[in-house]
Order: structure tokens, then C-alpha cells, then sequence
């Protein structure tokens, strides 16, 4: 699919860390240009590039076409460019009812908005894709827009936790060749970056392993329930059909979330050979569509016996793909594997981006 002009979108929240990696994935996107910036009071009125000035995380420079922009302070609905019709969301505000109040504000004047917070993620009319694995829940889209009386054009999406995506796609692989999952245990190793950059200069953090992450527990148990659910009248129903069991660390890694899993299946078990092919040719919607950011391969098996690794695997296919390895018959579940996604790419911006692009397709946004 090819558009005839690029459109307009907005970030919010846009100082921050997810909220650059949106700036600089977006520089020269194919369809959508950047023409708006916003965050809090402090940093309103600044031209962006010196309200990041210090505080720019990435490894590419500012973009040229976002440095002079005005950022526009996040509460002023009414000032956002004639012409913007998405919104990415990077908001982290302390309290998630002010998350939800900034994003249904947006969606009640006409904007659809595309959240990578998690304050909307149990909201039972709001759709949260991974355009793998459940690109059908953007059918819940009218649904909440008439709950909610929306404008047409108005609506609430959100990607789900980067806690999650070093491991579900697999899931969605097995399901897909008729092997079902249906416990799972895991344990995630979790990229300071997935902490904003804060943690990034935190003394406490380096050289030191903290195991336990405040809410990641309970979003990596729950998200893939509501993943995998049925849409309804109402909304989204959460699956029945998955146990899955967490606990949650932080390593000092900058970025790339690892994740140690072991699975156990409904009935029939695949053979390692058998897994390892229905990963490696595992494609889904993304891939037939030919969206922008979709990896050509969504799963990269890797046989090596000491991969994956975050700093020689986590940019693998622009930080879309994740990554597998380490597979192997598993004594007390069935099978056992490390996958490994980057954190920020495809756990935040970049598969926010991608949920984009599969609405614009699904004529959700133009």
C-alpha cells in the first residue's frame, strides 16, 4: 500500500524516552510526518531541541524537521495543528486516571490515538494489538467509539507491555499451527531503559540485578489473557484458556528485554525440530500487508548455544524481530526457550508505530 500524501501526527509526552524513540523512528517514516510535539508545563514554549538539550538519549541526532518545533503543552487540546489525525502517546503520568483523561480527550476531539501506556490496557473497549497475533480486536473500535460517543475519526488504541513480547508471538506461532500453550512460566530480564532514562545514571542499578519491578508482575500475567480474548458486543473478553506465572528483574542491560520461558502444552507436544520450523516461518498479517515497519521474519530462531543476546541480538530486523534460542525439552513443562525483543523498538515506539500502520490500512486513520 502506497498513500498519497504523508499524514500528521502528534507525540505526546514527547521528551521523554519512549517519546524520542517516536521522533526518531518516525524521521523519514513513509507515511506519517511528525509535524507536532507536546509535553508538560515545564517543557511548553521551548523549541524541543532545547528542551531535550542534555537529555537527548538517542544515538542519531535530533531530526531536523522536529529540533525548531514548538512544544505545545500537553493539556491544550485546541492548539494541535490543522491537519493532524493520529496521535502517539508516550505519557507516564503518575496517576493512570490523568493517562486516561489526556487520551480520551484526544479521541473526543477526533484524533486517533495510539498509546504505548498502560493505563488503558484493561479498559474493556479499548483494542491492545500486537498485529501479529490479534489484529481482529480493531474491530472493537466502533464498539467504544459508540459507548463513548466519539467522532468517527476518534478512538483509543494501546500496544501492550514490553515485558510480554519477547515470548508471545511464539505463542501466537504454536496456536497458529495447531499446538496450544496452555501454561507458561517466566522470568523476565528487564533493560534499565524500560525505566525511562532515569535509570540510565542510577548508581543503584549499576552492576547489580533488582529482583522486582513495581506492576510488571501482574501486566506480564494479565496483557496476554486479554491478547488472546474474544471480541464481544461489550468489548473484549480475556481468555481462559492460559495460565502464565511471572517474576520480573531488572539486569543492567541498556536495552533489550530477555526472557527465560518455559511452556507446557494442551495436548499434542511438537517435536524441537518441528518447533523450530513452525517459528522460522511463522508470518502474519504485518508481513501480508507489506506495512512499513513489519519484520520480514517476525521470529529469528538462532542455534547457538550462548544466543540470544541483547547487545549482538536486540536490533535484529530494525529492533522488530524478536529473537529465540536455547530451545530445548524442558523437565518439569514441555519445552523451554529464551527469546529476546528490544524493549523499546518493539516493546514501545516501534510497535506502536506498526499498530499505525495496520489501522491506517484498516481505514481507522487517514
Amino acid at each position: 500500500m502506497s498513500l498519497n500524501r504523508k499524514i500528521s501526527v502528534s507525540v505526546l509526552g514527547a521528551t521523554g524516552m519512549v517519546g524520542q524513540n517516536f521522533i526518531r523512528i518516525l524521521e523519514n517514516h513513509p507515511w506519517f510526518h511528525v509535524v507536532d510535539v507536546a509535553a508538560s508545563s515545564r517543557s511548553a514554549g521551548k523549541t524541543y531541541a532545547d528542551a531535550v538539550d542534555g537529555k537527548w538519549y538517542m544515538e542519531s541526532d535530533i531530526p531536523d524537521t522536529v529540533s525548531e518545533l514548538t512544544i505545545r503543552n500537553v493539556h491544550d487540546f485546541e492548539s494541535i495543528p490543522e491537519g493532524v489525525t493520529c496521535v502517539f502517546s508516550a505519557l507516564d503520568l503518575p496517576e493512570k486516571q490523568q493517562t486516561r483523561y489526556f487520551e480520551f480527550g484526544y479521541a473526543k476531539k477526533g484524533y486517533g490515538v495510539i498509546s504505548t501506556s498502560s493505563a488503558n490496557r484493561q479498559t474493556e473497549d479499548v483494542p491492545m494489538i500486537i498485529p501479529e497475533i490479534n489484529p481482529q480486536h480493531s474491530d472493537v473500535i466502533p464498539i467504544q467509539q459508540k459507548n463513548r460517543n466519539l467522532p468517527k475519526s476518534g478512538f483509543v488504541s494501546v500496544k501492550p507491555n514490553c515485558s510480554i513480547q519477547s515470548y508471545i508471538v511464539v505463542l501466537e506461532a504454536l496456536k497458529q499451527a495447531g499446538f496450544m500453550v496452555d501454561r507458561v512460566q517466566v522470568t523476565t530480564l528487564q533493560a534499565l531503559s524500560g525505566a525511562g532514562y532515569k535509570a540510565l545514571t542510577n548508581p543503584n542499578l549499576k552492576e547489580n540485578v533488582v529482583p522486582y519491578i513495581g506492576g510488571e508482575e501482574e501486566k506480564t500475567e494479565k496483557e496476554p489473557l486479554k491478547i488472546f480474548g474474544q471480541v464481544t458486543g461489550d468489548g473484549i473478553v480475556q481468555s481462559t484458556e492460559l495460565i502464565v506465572n511471572a517474576v520480573c528483574t531488572r539486569v543492567p542491560v541498556v536495552d533489550g528485554h530477555t526472557a527465560v520461558v518455559h511452556i507446557g502444552f494442551l495436548d499434542e507436544v511438537p517435536s524441537l525440530d518441528k518447533l523450530k520450523s513452525i517459528l522460522s516461518s511463522f508470518t502474519a498479517e504485518p508481513q501480508s500487508l507489506s506495512l512499513p515497519s513489519a519484520p520480514e521474519t517476525p521470529i529469528i530462531v538462532l542455534n547457538e548455544i550462548d544466543r540470544p543476546q541483547p547487545k549482538l541480538d536486540r536490533d535484529t530486523e530494525n529492533g522488530m524481530a524478536v529473537t529465540v534460542g536455547r530451545i530445548a525439552e524442558d523437565t518439569f513443562f514441555d519445552i523451554r526457550f529464551i527469546g529476546l525483543s528490544h524493549n523499546t523498538v518493539r516493546g514501545a515506539s516501534g510497535g506502536a508505530i506498526l499498530l499505525a500502520e495496520l489501522l491506517v490500512q484498516k481505514g481507522f486513520i487517514s
